[in-house]
């Protein structure tokens, strides 16, 4: 029993759940990204662009918010010039007030914000249980059918989930209260010692799989990585789960009043770039931007870039309407790049969101897409915005999306968690292990390929701003077509044992090369002359 209950639960325990996992930073993990022995040589890359002086250009973060206070931040936040701080007036005249670093499309005129809300799996079967929450199949016309059939495929995943945290808190619950206190004495009985330190335990030599198992407890034990503390948050966030991401009752667009539906009501948000937690948008856009070279935690990839802070990711699934506006901002407001690290498997305007990125599209502005961390193969699970959608006739010319990628080549180098897909992922990057900013200054490695994305998005950056005569779309060619190629290496497929191909994960089975992208930029900008 005990066994079993610990093979079981100790992944999800320790945060098989919760896909920004932090890792403790050394010297293997800080700037890995940027190296030139597993990263994308970006250190090498400006050994290139030594005596260039290069353009400023302008990336757009939606996401959760950035802290534009930020130590590593400073000089790297955009500031829209044609408006006049805290003046109350829309002076540049763009539809939004005192929008000096972006805007904020997760709030309201009195300062108040959105932080958790409900899946758009959760908010569909919402808007359908009243209309079939009581008929009978036998009963549905066949105008309803599709939707009905959309209501039980929603009302299933959302009632499966609340079941399933509901079980692992319990089970966690019982895992602290009646396991926990018992290891130690547990762990010294395997080792046949009185009691153990670091030390004794990192010598001890396992017999077979649940020692090992109890030896890496141990060593969690010690570090502080596993206590009571430490599952208590864990619980709270599963909870929070429960009452949020997969609660049909919650009605967090009151706090706004908009219609979500209706594209043209605009009139709402607030210039709060922060919000209530800017983690997540925080460290995407110190990977694209932080100050190089300044030895505060990780380097950023383009040292020529200013961060548009778009908050549209709440802790749940994003709002198309917010997503498509966001986009248009961006691209009204002189962003050439846009990063998008976030996704979701169902969309209740895929149209909408279609047309923003096809106007992003047409004035040659890149949008940057995490393939997303389920370790789904996205020719099969849906994941949007989408690569291609099922109305669209041909495909974007301007979108890249990106799989995450580890610093072990050897049989794991595409991240266990990433999205994959031959014809869906463009390219993967470093995602696994990624040291940057984190609110208040202060700096954390995380993983995802949130991390992925704004690496392409900074490379992206950097190549338009050193080669201006370059085009969005030439930019995205360049970063697919000089990338390290892996395609014929034995992978790991996410989420399993299985070896496959690398270019069967991928559309090029590469992953971003900084140096070689600077030195092919050289080679086509020459040619254009």
């Amino acid at each position: 029993m005990k066994r079993i209950f610990l093979r079981i639960m100790l992944p999800a325990l320790l945060g098989a759940y919760f896909s920004t996992a932090t890792a403790q930073v050394d010297k293997k993990v800080l700037n890995w990204y940027n190296s030139s022995k597993t990263g994308m040589s970006t250190d090498k890359a400006y050994k290139k662009l030594k005596n260039m002086t290069p353009e400023t250009v302008v990336v757009a973060i939606i996401d959760s918010g950035i802290d534009v206070e930020h130590e590593d931040l400073q000089g790297k936040i955009w500031v829209n010039k044609g408006e006049i701080p805290g003046n109350g007036i829309d002076d540049d005249n763009n539809g939004y007030i005192d929008d000096i670093h972006g805007w904020n499309f997760l709030g309201n005129k009195d300062g108040e914000n959105i932080n958790t809300a409900r899946l758009n799996v959760t908010r569909i079967y919402a808007e359908l249980k009243p209309r079939f929450e009581d008929v009978d199949s036998s009963d549905v016309k066949s105008e309803d059918a599709e939707d009905y059939a959309l209501y039980l495929e929603t009302k299933e995943s959302v009632e499966s989930n609340r079941e399933k945290y509901k079980s692992i808190i319990e089970q966690t619950e019982q895992f602290r209260d009646q396991m926990l206190p018992n290891l130690p004495g547990m762990i010294a009985n395997m080792m046949e010692v009185e009691e153990y330190d670091e030390k004794s335990l990192k010598k001890w030599k396992t017999d077979g799989p649940q020692q090992e198992q109890m030896k890496q407890i141990g060593l969690q034990l010690l570090s502080g990585d596993l206590n009571a503390e430490v599952l208590d948050k864990q619980i709270n966030q599963l909870q929070g789960m429960i009452d949020g991401h997969y609660n049909p009752d919650l009605d967090e667009r009151a706090l706004i009043g908009d219609d979500i539906y209706d594209i043209t009501d605009t009139d709402y948000g607030n210039n709060d770039y922060e919000g209530p937690d800017a983690l997540h948008g925080t460290h995407v856009g110190g990977i694209v931007a932080a100050t190089r070279g300044n030895d505060l935690g990780g380097d950023g990839v383009a040292d020529n870039a200013v961060l548009m802070s778009l908050r549209a990711v709440p802790d749940g699934d994003e709002f198309d309407k917010d997503i498509a506006l966001a986009i248009r901002y961006a691209v009204d407001n002189g962003a050439k790049i846009i990063n998008g690290s976030f996704g979701k498997s169902y969309s209740s305007l895929p149209v909408a969101v279609y047309e923003a990125i096809t106007y992003a599209q047409e004035n040659d502005v890149l949008f940057v897409h995490a393939a997303g961390n389920s370790a789904n193969d996205l020719a099969v699970n849906s994941n949007f915005p989408a690569v291609k959608y099922d109305f669209q006739k041909y495909p974007f010319t301007h979108l890249l999306t990106i799989g995450a990628s580890t610093r072990v080549h050897e049989e794991e180098l595409a991240a266990r968690f990433s999205n994959y897909g031959k014809d869906q992922v463009d390219i993967f990057a470093p995602g696994y292990e990624i040291y940057n900013t984190f609110p208040d200054n202060e700096y954390q490695a995380i993983n995802g390929t949130s991390m992925a994305s704004p690496m392409v998005a900074g490379v992206a950056a950097l190549l338009k701003g050193y080669f201006p005569s370059l085009t969005m779309a030439e930019v995205r060619q360049i970063i697919l077509d000089s990338g390290d190629y892996f395609g014929d290496t034995y992978q790991k497929v996410p989420g399993s044992d299985d070896l496959v191909r690398f270019d069967n994960l991928s559309r090029y089975g590469k992953v971003v090369n900084v140096k070689a992208a600077v030195e092919l930029a050289k080679e086509r900008t020459t040619e254009k002359k």
